[in-house]
């Protein structure tokens, strides 16, 4: 009886392993550090939930985006986003083509809104 109880509590444990490394694995989080270490181009998002800002990451370079609400004709949309970097002193090598791109990523996911970049990525970018 005590060795069937211990097989059980050995084939829960293991379970519970297996679930935590498979949670591990999935979790957006742990992809966004990855991309970022990798030099790759990540974007972290929760679009239903408009109170949850994005995260990206670009050549190794960490932003985050506030999402505004506002309404379209037809419905209510994200209209404003505003974008600013988690390390804005670490921000060398950036080109304005990068930002470009970036840009274009989030307006590929919110068509309707306006970017505007925060201090001093707004300095590099060539105002109408």
């Amino acid at each position: 009886m005590i060795v069937l109880l211990f097989r059980l509590l050995i084939f829960v444990a293991m379970v519970m392993l297996l679930y935590t490394i498979y949670k591990y694995w999935i979790n957006p989080n742990r992809k966004l550090e990855v991309a970022r270490e990798k030099k790759d181009f990540f974007f972290l998002d929760e679009p239903d939930n408009i109170k949850k800002n994005f995260l990206m990451t670009y050549k190794g370079f960490i932003f985050e985006g506030e999402k505004y609400l506002g309404t379209t004709e037809d419905s209510f949309d994200v209209l404003n986003i505003s974008i600013h970097a988690h390390y804005p002193g670490e921000l060398k090598g950036l080109e304005r083509k990068d930002l470009y791109f970036m840009e274009e990523e989030v307006l590929i996911r919110y068509p309707y809104a306006t970017i505007e970049w925060k201090h001093p990525i707004d300095k590099l970018l060539i105002k109408k």
